[in-house]
């Protein structure tokens, strides 16, 4: 529905007034009555064309703040917009020690780690991966070379009693064969026994160190 249009309706009663004062055949009485009338018309004419008016400022004052929060709110979403950009390209400049870190290359990281871990279209989520991946394969090294050296200490343990008891056997068939050129039976058989005993307490202290040596 159209809003009436005040102006139209003025100058059709002022046409009308005009009208009704400069036609002289027009009875007295009859002409102030009709002029009160349109009198009365125009009055509210111009009271209902004064509200429209006062209606029509505030809807538009309503809706020029509308506006100017409209520009205020998407001022600060620009603004926002921008201090966001400025700290993701802080962050993306931002040397940590992880750009360091020694990793598996990207293929090799995709065969050897579980598929759930291999996530190309989150890069962020993917050096994660990478990382949580690389800690645990250290780890398992680490055990592994622990493990390694400790074989190794066993074997040079093991090495050495054998050397040891290589040379005690050696001193023994020495000393032995020293004893049967030099000395006679008894004697000889006294400096076996000597000879068995201490090479007794010396299997017993291998045995401490390599059982199966004994």
């Amino acid at each position: 529905m159209s809003a009436p249009n005040y102006t139209e309706q003025y100058e059709g009663v002022i046409q009308t007034l005009e009208a009704l004062v400069l036609d002289p055949s027009t009875d007295p009485f009859i002409l102030h009555a009709r002029t009160s009338a349109l009198n009365a018309r125009l009055k509210a004419i111009l009271r209902a064309a004064n509200a429209a008016t006062r209606a029509a400022k505030a809807v538009t004052t309503a809706a020029r703040l509308d506006l100017e929060q409209s520009e205020l709110g998407l001022q600060n979403l620009t603004y926002e917009k921008r201090h966001l950009e400025r700290e993701i390209e802080k962050c993306r400049q931002f040397a940590t020690v992880y750009q360091d870190v020694p990793l598996h290359p990207l293929e090799e990281f995709q065969l050897l780690a579980p598929p759930e871990a291999y996530t190309p279209d989150d890069e962020h989520q993917l050096l994660l991966n990478r990382l949580s991946f690389e800690y645990v394969e250290r780890q398992r090294l680490e055990r592994e070379k622990k493990a390694k050296l400790q074989e190794k200490e066993e074997l040079l343990k093991g090495s050495k009693a054998r050397t040891t008891l290589q040379d005690s056997m050696s001193v023994t068939i020495e000393a032995a064969s020293k004893v049967s050129t030099s000395r006679p039976h008894a004697i000889f058989l006294t400096q076996y026994q000597v000879v068995v005993e201490g090479q007794k307490k010396i299997h017993s202290e291998i045995a401490t160190v390599l059982p199966h040596a004994v």
